[in-house]
């Protein structure tokens, strides 16, 4: 976990961005026992007639990532740390869970943090907290008209197995969620009746832009208009080119012959995702390290208003994580 950028806007305070994605309540994603990462890892007895891949770029596969067993001093402490530029005022081990001691760490006191905009809890990026009830709603409207006008706010980076077949355009889809096998998983649904959008059926919409390409993989930038559970991955999955590391719906999409197609969303459960030897050889990863492969999708950029109504809207950046730099070093993608 590293810092980006936080800054204080009235009563406003903005930390930066998290490598590992976020378990339920935005949590933190610890580091899976047989990942193969870090020092232990490495010492690790290997299973007689494997090698492990290690190439030009060393032997953790995921740097970046924040190890399996953080206690929640530690959590607050790298929360406390992601706060580089501060202006104005000073159970489950989530960020829910410690933002009262991240409060205190930060010398707010009586003042209680809230969450006003994270990445997914599987991807990386930027996180938008606040100290100020007041701050918070002006934001949270600000983006609701901002998505009543189609005027993008967020912009995500994701490294796509897989290249699109158009260098950028937009992607429509009706969602909805559906309770598979014990999982709450996202399914497109096909011209959706009255009675469906009644039903909790949305339309969504997402722009994309394909910024480079290598090894059969793309660096796709992306502009979700809509707001839906799990709908970059999903978005990206009707364009046959799921995210890498999407280990919940990447097997929606099929290979006969070299060519791609759509599987039933239906019967498909989500299991981890499978990439061929090529790219595995170009990502320096065994199949079981490929297993553990965190999703590459990071809420890279965020657009926030001005202290008054005229001013130009505030620009948020959060750099990649280590771990999704490698692979774009790996695929020989670069990011402008």
């Amino acid at each position: 976990m590293r810092a980006v950028l936080a800054r204080e806007m009235d009563c406003r305070r903005v930390l930066g961005r998290f490598w590992s994605g976020w378990r339920r309540g935005l949590g933190v994603r610890p580091v899976p026992e047989d990942a193969g990462f870090g020092t232990e890892a490495r010492h690790q007895r290997q299973p007689r007639g494997s090698r492990q891949r290690s190439g030009p770029l060393g032997d953790q596969p995921f740097p970046g990532l924040l190890p399996k067993n953080l206690s929640r001093e530690e959590l607050v402490d790298a929360l406390r740390a992601a706060v580089v530029d501060r202006k104005g005022k000073p159970g489950e081990l989530t960020l829910f869970s410690v933002l009262p001691e991240l409060s205190q760490s930060l010398g707010l006191r009586e003042q209680e943090l809230q969450v006003v905009r994270a990445s997914g809890k599987e991807s990386s990026g930027l996180v938008l907290l606040s100290s100020c009830p007041q701050t918070a709603s002006r934001l949270q409207k600000y983006f609701i008209h901002a998505r009543r006008a189609q005027r993008p706010t967020a912009i995500y980076c994701a490294v796509t197995d897989g290249i699109p077949a158009a260098s950028e355009g937009k992607i429509q889809a009706a969602l909805k969620l559906e309770h598979i096998d014990g999982v709450n998983l996202t399914v497109p649904v096909k011209a959706p009746s009255r009675k469906d959008i009644l039903e909790g059926v949305k339309k969504t919409l997402s722009h994309f832009r394909v910024v480079a390409t290598g090894s059969g993989c793309a660096l796709v930038q992306l502009q979700p208009l809509t707001v839906f559970s799990s709908q970059l991955q999903v978005h990206m999955v009707l364009q046959l080119c799921p995210v890498l590391g999407d280990h919940m719906y990447s097997a929606r999409v099929g290979t006969v012959l070299g060519q791609r197609f759509l599987l039933p969303a239906e019967n498909n459960k989500p299991q981890r995702q499978v990439l061929d030897e090529a790219l595995l050889r170009c990502l320096h990863l065994t199949p079981s390290q490929a297993a553990q492969l965190p999703l590459h999708l990071h809420l890279h950029r965020l657009l926030l208003p001005g202290t008054r109504a005229r001013d130009t809207p505030v620009e948020l950046l959060a750099p990649l994580p280590p771990y999704f730099s490698r692979t774009l070093q790996c695929l020989g993608l670069c990011l402008q």
